[in-house]
C-alpha cells in the first residue's frame, strides 16, 4: 500500500501579534525568532537598539514580521508608549513575553547597598509589573497569554549565596504572576512563569559579584552540577517552551511555574 499522507507545517500562532521584552538577545531573541517562525508578529523590545536590529533582521530573513521598540521596562511612560505603538501597528496583541531582567549584584548581605538593592527589584519586579499592567488595555480585547521569565534562585534553589536580591525579585515575580492569573482568569487571559537554570547567555557577563567566597558555603558536586545534559542550557533550549505557553495547546495551563532546568535545582537546591 503506497503512503499518501501529505506532512504539512502548521503555523500555530498564525495571525497573533508577541511582544518580547530583552529581545536582543539570549533567551528573549530565541523566543522572538521561535514564535515569528511559527507565525506571530513580534514586537522585539530592549534598550540597546544595535541588538534588536539585528533579532529583527534576523527574523525578517526568514519571512517572519517583526519591529523593535527600544524602551526601558522599569519606565511606566515609555511602555505605554511602547503599548501604543503596538496598538496603532497591528490593533492586538495576544502573547506577552515578560522576559527582560537583570543578575545585578551578586555580594553578602552586608555588603550590598540599598541603590542596589533597589535597582535589581526596579527592574525585575517593578518592570515586570508595568510591562504586564500597561498590555492589559490590548489583551482584554481578546485574552491571550502572559509568560514571566524568573529563575530557579528564588523559587527552588536557594543555594547562590549573595544573589539575594535576584533571587527576592525572582520570587515576587512568581508570587505577582499567581495573583494574577487568577485576577485575570475570566478575561481569558493566561499567566504562567518559566523558571531556567542555567543558560548560557550574556547576562553573566553583566553580573556583578563581590566578596561572595567570603560567605559562599562550599559544595562540591563530583558529577558535575548539570545532571541532566552535563552543562548549562542554551537559549534555544527555553524558547520552545515559551512558544507552547504562548499557543493554543496551553489553553488550559494559568498560574503554573514550569522549572526548565535539566533537574539542576534538584541538585543544587
Amino acid at each position: 500500500m503506497t503512503d499518501t499522507t501529505t506532512n504539512t507545517t502548521t503555523n500555530v500562532m498564525a495571525g497573533t501579534v508577541a511582544l518580547v521584552t530583552g529581545a536582543g538577545s539570549g533567551i528573549g531573541r530565541a523566543a522572538a525568532l521561535s514564535l515569528a517562525r511559527e507565525g506571530a508578529t513580534v514586537a522585539a523590545l530592549g534598550t540597546t537598539g544595535p541588538d534588536l536590529d539585528e533579532a529583527v533582521a534576523a527574523i525578517r530573513a526568514e519571512g517572519g514580521e517583526a519591529i523593535p521598540i527600544v524602551a526601558d521596562i522599569s519606565d511606566a511612560a515609555a511602555m505605554d508608549a511602547a503599548m501604543e505603538t503596538i496598538g496603532t501597528t497591528w490593533g492586538r496583541l495576544d502573547t506577552v513575553f515578560a522576559n527582560a531582567g537583570i543578575n545585578g549584584v551578586w555580594a553578602p548581605l552586608d555588603d550590598l547597598t540599598v541603590a542596589e538593592w533597589e535597582r535589581t527589584l526596579r527592574v525585575n519586579l517593578t518592570g515586570t509589573f508595568i510591562t504586564v499592567q500597561s498590555a492589559l488595555p490590548l489583551l482584554r480585547a481578546r485574552g491571550g497569554s502572559i509568560i514571566i521569565t524568573a529563575s530557579v534562585n528564588g523559587t527552588r534553589n536557594f543555594s547562590n549565596t549573595g544573589a539575594t536580591a535576584y533571587s527576592v525579585s525572582k520570587a515576587g515575580q512568581l508570587a505577582f504572576a499567581k495573583m494574577i492569573a487568577l485576577e485575570l482568569a475570566p478575561q481569558k487571559i493566561r499567566v504562567n512563569v518559566i523558571c531556567p537554570g542555567a543558560v548560557n547567555t550574556a547576562i553573566n557577563e553583566k553580573t556583578t559579584i563581590r566578596n561572595v567566597d567570603r560567605v559562599r558555603i562550599p559544595v562540591d558536586y563530583p558529577l558535575g552540577a548539570h545532571p541532566l545534559l552535563g552543562a548549562p542550557a542554551d537559549a534555544e533550549d527555553i524558547a520552545p517552551l515559551v512558544l507552547f505557553l504562548a499557543s493554543d495547546a496551553a489553553r488550559h495551563i494559568s498560574g503554573t511555574e514550569i522549572w526548565i532546568d535539566g533537574a539542576e535545582s534538584l541538585l543544587r537546591g
